[in-house]
């Protein structure tokens, strides 16, 4: 793995959350900004709704997933090997695979996104998943920076109301949601990701700025994860695996290690990525 500072692995093994800065220089940021930019442009088209004609979900932003399946040029980020081998040793993991990718533009205006766990909303068990949350022009208090509420990551599940309440399809043992700490902000600076655990409870400021506050998002799992529940996901109904077995395959392959200049082949004729899905940041 790679020699990452000390610092950083306690930090995340106590928060649940680090932020790495000077990872990408202005020149990788301006190419896989452009190229994000153009993806996301090609899935949604032009949207003329105001913001209060969109609906909830809508409004805390525009989410595009599996976007590395029909971007070619993406693919060198999406599985990049120095982002793969940090999220690897933040999580103390031998092998990582994807589980999606995602943009999530949270328009001017856009509204707060609820306080969540992702790792509820992904049918795999155990929780071993972390997210490299890419912003590529940083992010600000204004433009809706992420807020993270320390060590909840190793309290099991948060009881709380959020949008994404309506897709949760089984009950869990929640802890008290007053149990967690009081959530510290995020200002990510330009060139800099934040990695989170599944279980970080986190949630993002309005974006009250005029720009577009634009995020790329690789989510991995360990290597080994299998389906622990039914309901449907994407990821795992493309690829037919049942509850029980282990989640492997092309809609889901290593992303790391991986030798170097190697990026797999697309899973499209499994069926085309979706727009949207159950995810929020």
């Amino acid at each position: 793995m790679a020699a990452v500072d000390n610092s950083l692995l306690d930090a995340f093994d106590r928060d649940g959350f680090v932020v790495v800065e000077d990872f990408f220089d202005a020149t990788e940021l301006e190419l896989f900004g452009s190229i994000v930019d153009r993806a996301v442009k090609d899935r949604v088209g032009e949207d003329s709704r105001s913001m209060g004609d969109k609906s909830l979900y809508e409004q805390s932003f525009q989410q595009c997933m599996n976007l590395w399946e029909d971007n070619p040029a993406l693919k060198e980020l999406t599985f990049s090997q120095k982002l793969g081998e940090v999220a690897a040793s933040l999580l103390g993991a031998k092998a990582l695979r994807i589980w999606h990718d995602q943009a999530l533009y949270k328009e001017p205006g856009g509204r707060e996104t609820d306080p969540h766990q992702d790792w509820p909303l992904w049918p795999m068990g155990p929780a071993r998943q972390i997210t490299a949350w890419i912003p590529f022009n940083g992010s600000t208090l204004a433009s809706g920076a992420m807020g993270y509420s320390p060590g909840s990551h190793r309290l099991g599940l948060a009881k709380f109301s959020d949008i994404t309440r309506e897709i949760r399809e089984e009950p869990y043992p929640y802890f008290d949601h007053s149990e967690i700490a009081d959530v510290v902000w995020v200002e990510a600076p330009v060139g800099s990701v934040v990695f989170h655990h599944s279980l970080t409870v986190h949630r993002a400021k309005p974006n009250s700025s005029d720009q577009v506050r634009r995020v790329y998002c690789v989510i991995y799992f360990e290597d080994g994860c299998v389906r622990s529940r039914p309901f449907p996901h994407q990821s795992l109904d493309r690829q037919g695996i049942q509850e029980g077995e282990p989640i492997q395959g092309r809609v889901t392959p290593i992303a790391w290690p991986r030798p170097s200049g190697d990026v797999p082949e697309s899973p499209l004729d499994l069926g085309s990525p979706p727009i949207t899905g159950f995810r929020s940041q």
